[in-house]
């Protein structure tokens, strides 16, 4: 019988994510996790990995690739290139091509639920060719179809790469059992402690925020509680980039590097938490994350932020 599955979010250090996922939090790989993603998310996760392998080299990273056709579309070769040179013994050949890898999608086929709709194999000329002269078409049903590529390994061993095949829910596991996936945490603003992002309530009895800003926003509260565990509140100016403007207890905290407890780092780390929050964030996210209007003379961009006191004993 499978384990049940919850949603979560994970990221790979601080190289790819955080993605939205599904997983088993027992089932692990000497413990790192095992998600499972979307097509979306997974697309999101293929254009992260190819950015990080044309700036860091292909010869040290995975890269993911999506796939698309229609189930009535004539068969198509796609060819994915990396920037690793083919290993050669002709002396005549001092600049070998690029390694690169054809993959073949019969799209009738992969509708049907055939096991063999997929073939992978080295980019060859006539493979090149196929891939210019056969584009996929069709009215039919959007067909994808997952790849994972091991650049590493793949000029000397056929399973370096293959086909990402969706689970029972149309879901992905991408690196699993291979990557160190970890689970995305959120930190407690009254206790200090940290819990695993599917761990929805805390120890001390705080249960997490829904949002994606309201996380950010208890963050951004424990930065200020390091310095000041009395912080209530702050207002926060999105005129430009989010600023922490001012910070407030049951009285205003004093703000001033040189005299109140904050240091310039602090503040800009509460910051930089908001900004990347807000960088995909809407209207509504403002309000149900808690933000609120503060009318002001010199903007009208100016917001209250509430979370819990920190607990001082």
């Amino acid at each position: 019988m499978p384990r049940d599955m919850i949603a979560s979010r994970v990221h790979l250090d601080e190289f790819l994510g955080p993605f939205d996922c599904q997983l088993d939090p027992r089932n692990r790989w000497n413990g790192w996790m095992s998600p499972y993603f979307t097509l979306g998310v997974a697309r999101e996760l293929s254009a992260q990995t190819i950015r990080m392998a044309e700036r860091d080299g292909y010869d040290c990273v995975d890269t993911i690739h999506v796939l698309e056709g229609r189930a009535d579309s004539r068969d198509t070769v796609h060819i994915i290139q990396s920037d690793v040179k083919r290993r050669t013994d002709e002396e005549d050949d001092p600049d070998p091509e690029p390694l690169a890898i054809a993959i073949r999608v019969n799209w009738r086929d992969l509708h049907k639920g055939a096991e063999q709709a997929t073939t992978i194999a080295a980019a060859t000329r006539a493979a090149r060719k196929a891939a210019r002269r056969r584009k996929p078409n069709g009215k039919g049903a959007t067909r994808t179809v997952v790849v994972h590529i091991r650049w590493q390994w793949a000029e000397e061993s056929h399973t370096a790469t293959n086909v990402i095949e969706p689970n029972r829910d149309g879901l992905y596991g991408i690196g699993g059992w291979e990557w160190t996936w970890s689970s995305e945490v959120w930190w407690c603003p009254r206790c200090g402690s940290y819990e695993e992002w599917h761990d929805t309530e805390c120890v001390c009895g705080l249960t997490r925020p829904a949002t994606l800003l309201g996380v950010a926003t208890w963050t951004a509260a424990c930065v200020l509680h390091d310095r000041a565990p009395e912080a209530t509140s702050a207002l926060v100016d999105l005129t430009n980039l989010a600023t922490i403007c001012s910070v407030a207890g049951e009285d205003e905290i004093d703000t001033a590097e040189d005299t109140g407890p904050f240091d310039t780092e602090t503040l800009g780390k509460a910051d930089e938490v908001l900004r990347r929050a807000l960088d995909t964030a809407t209207p509504a996210d403002l309000a149900a994350a808690g933000w609120e209007p503060v009318p002001d003379e010199k903007s009208d961009r100016l917001y209250r932020i509430t979370f819990p006191a920190a607990r001082t004993n």
